[in-house]
C-alpha cells in the first residue's frame, strides 16, 4: 500500500515537473522567434529587409521547429511554415507590404501557440 503511494506520488511529481519544464521551453523558444521576427518586421517596415535577412530569420525557425515538433502538432508547425515561407517571398519580390502582413501574422502565431499549451480554464474545457 505504502509503495503504491510513493510510486503514485513519484508518478505525479514527475508530470508537474514535465510539464514546467515543458512551459519553460516553450516560452523561451516563442520569446527568442518574437524577439528574431520582431526585428524582421522592423527591417520589413522601413523598406531595408533583405532576402538575406528574411532568410535568416527562416532558418531560425527552420532550427526551432525541429525540437518543436516533439511538443506542439504539427498542424500548427505548418502553418507557420506556410506564413514565414510567404515573407521570405515577399521580400524577395520587395512587397514589403505583403511581407508586413505574413510576419505579422507569424508573430501572432508566436504568441498564441504557448497559450495553447498553458493551464487555462479554456484549455481544460
Amino acid at each position: 500500500m505504502v509503495k503504491s503511494i510513493v510510486s503514485m506520488l513519484i508518478a505525479a511529481t514527475l508530470i508537474v515537473a514535465g510539464g514546467v519544464a515543458e512551459r519553460i521551453y516553450l516560452n523561451n523558444t516563442f520569446d527568442e522567434l518574437t524577439d528574431t521576427f520582431t526585428a524582421l518586421e522592423k527591417r520589413i517596415d522601413d523598406g531595408t529587409c533583405t532576402k538575406s535577412q528574411a532568410a535568416a530569420a527562416q532558418e531560425k525557425w527552420i532550427k526551432e521547429k525541429e525540437r518543436l515538433h516533439v511538443f506542439i502538432p504539427h498542424s500548427e508547425i505548418k502553418e507557420v511554415d506556410l506564413w514565414v515561407a510567404e515573407c521570405v517571398a515577399y521580400v524577395e519580390l520587395k512587397d514589403y507590404a505583403e511581407a508586413a502582413d505574413k510576419v505579422y501574422v507569424t508573430l501572432q502565431l508566436f504568441k498564441q501557440i504557448p497559450k495553447t499549451f498553458s493551464v487555462r480554464i479554456e484549455n481544460l474545457l
